[in-house]
């Protein structure tokens, strides 16, 4: 089975599966005379009905790459009107995300596996699922070559993801019952998951950001702090463990506990407290101690075992660009 990804992750899953039926086989030709119902007609709108299991984006985007015929001529403007009598010939391409859905070999760092689940540690820098502009390197294609079977799965298993810049621990089902059974236990909030992050500013008390999110309404790629009833709640705990200078400012490394997990939820939450990451290009934190990523860490994942109930609970260190970071300023470890 191929999955459809959109803009937007885990929160945007299509069910595309006309056109993804059509994406798995070798690119076809269809050929069809216009109608007296087509006369006048839009190029890209008559299309939908010659090849009803592609998105009308997806047809434009084969009109402006020459793939569609007008009487043996190429029409690059989806908004050609259409005469009676014309003949019209497309050749049907897959979809930039159906092509994603494929395996890729890639070494994984498996802080955990048996037959329902794995735990990974995500190196920073590994997107997590194909999105425009990342449409293979993922995780999820590295996912694919390790575990064929994920082929079936929504999502390839992958239940919760961290930022393409975060480092740290993500659990992903592979069995549908385990995919299930770890769906709602985020649901209910019964997933653990602790961070550790530097941030600007002097941290020496911890304290509860208690802040509703959404979409950023100027910016689409950012997300916001939102009044009750336009967001969605979001709450983070944050724990200090250390304060050090850095450049004549305070840096603080702080423990951040999630008890919801909205997008970007600890990097908009730190810098609405007036902390935001370290290197945190997208929400105004400043590059330090040598990192080019947001210093942001998933170290702690705590989980009931979807199928036998075991508690589990599983840590990861920080990798080499936040330990260094990390001990520049002499900050503790993560609490026991």
């Amino acid at each position: 089975m191929v999955a459809k990804y959109r803009a937007g992750g885990l929160d945007d899953p299509e069910d595309e599966a006309g056109e993804v039926a059509a994406a798995e086989s070798a690119a076809e030709r269809r050929v069809a005379e216009v109608d007296a119902a087509g006369h006048g007609e839009r190029l890209d709108r008559w299309l939908t009905g010659l090849a009803p299991e592609f998105s009308r984006n997806h047809l434009q985007s084969l009109i402006e790459r020459g793939c569609v015929l007008v009487d043996g001529r190429a029409l690059q403007k989806a908004a050609h009107k259409l005469r009676a009598g014309q003949r019209v010939e497309i050749e049907l391409q897959p979809t930039d995300e159906s092509r994603a859905f494929r395996a890729e070999p890639m070494a994984l760092d498996l802080a955990f596996e048996d037959e329902h689940l794995l735990v990974v540690n995500k190196p920073a820098g590994l997107v997590v699922h194909p999105a425009p502009g990342n449409w293979s390197g993922t995780l999820m294609n590295g996912l694919l070559a390790h575990h064929p079977a994920a082929a079936s799965l929504p999502r390839a298993g992958i239940v919760h993801r961290l930022d393409k810049d975060t480092s740290g621990l993500m659990v992903v089902g592979k069995t549908l019952e385990a995919v299930t059974a770890l769906t709602r236990q985020i649901a209910a909030r019964e997933v653990h998951r602790e961070y550790l992050a530097l941030a600007w500013g002097r941290v020496e008390e911890a304290f509860v950001v208690e802040k509703a999110m959404r979409r950023d309404p100027v910016s689409r790629v950012k997300m916001a702090v939102a009044p009750a009833n336009l967001g969605k709640p979001a709450r983070t705990d944050v724990f200090p463990l250390g304060v050090g200078d850095v450049q004549g400012r305070p840096v603080s490394a702080v423990h951040c506990v999630l008890h919801t997990g909205r997008t970007h939820q600890i990097r908009v939450h730190l810098m609405h407290s007036g902390h935001p990451l370290l290197a945190d290009a997208l929400y105004g934190g400043a590059p330090a101690l040598g990192l080019s990523r947001q210093a942001l860490h998933a170290a702690r994942l705590g989980f009931t075992h979807p199928i036998t109930g075991a508690a589990i609970t599983l840590v990861a260190a920080l990798p080499a660009d936040l330990a260094s970071a990390w001990a520049g300023i002499g900050a503790a470890d993560l609490p026991g």
